[in-house]
């Protein structure tokens, strides 16, 4: 389990990635801000010039931690759609996916300590590649009951599942 965060502040346009990433996670990162850049109007987001005027720092806690590999393209992806449209992000789902610049949500690796990380972390829901759906008979069965799984194609179904209504203030 990994927990992301991430920053908006006034800027210059810059993207600013700590907690140990190693390059593949970076470029996920990348990838998954050039996936909101492109997408901006239809994800209601600020207009792609303005992130020209923003600085993103995208951090992931226990930076003694090394991390590495594609499989939170989809986690960073949300984080930052979710800090840029201002729409919290549900504290029950979990997730895992790569991510391309167009979207789509990749298989990854490891499927079973993943799932099996989620249901130790209390978190009933968790969302996957549609491609790794063949992959769930290495999960035992009385894990399966417990939780439940939703599998995407592409971020935009991802989006709809994790992220909450925007937050108004008043």
């Amino acid at each position: 389990m990994m927990l992301v965060e991430v920053v908006l502040m006034e800027g210059k346009g810059n993207l600013t990635l700590t907690g140990q990433l190693g390059e593949v996670m970076q470029e996920s990162a990348q990838a998954a801000l050039s996936y909101a850049r492109a997408n901006a109007q239809v994800l209601n987001l600020p207009d792609p010039q303005e992130f020209d005027k923003l600085d993103i720092h995208i951090h992931l806690p226990e930076g003694a931690v090394p991390k590495d590999g594609p499989s939170a393209g989809i986690t960073l992806a949300t984080a930052l759609i979710s800090a840029l449209s201002q729409r919290p992000v549900r504290h029950d789902v979990g997730m895992t996916g790569e991510i391309t610049l167009r979207g789509r949500v990749l298989p990854i690796g490891g499927l079973k300590e993943k799932v099996m990380a989620v249901r130790r972390a209390g978190l009933k829901t968790i969302i996957l590649p549609e491609e790794n759906r063949r992959d769930l008979t290495e999960i035992p069965s009385k894990v399966q009951r417990n939780l439940d799984f939703i599998f995407v194609q592409h971020m935009e179904k991802v989006l709809d599942i994790a992220l909450l209504d925007q937050v108004t203030d008043g």
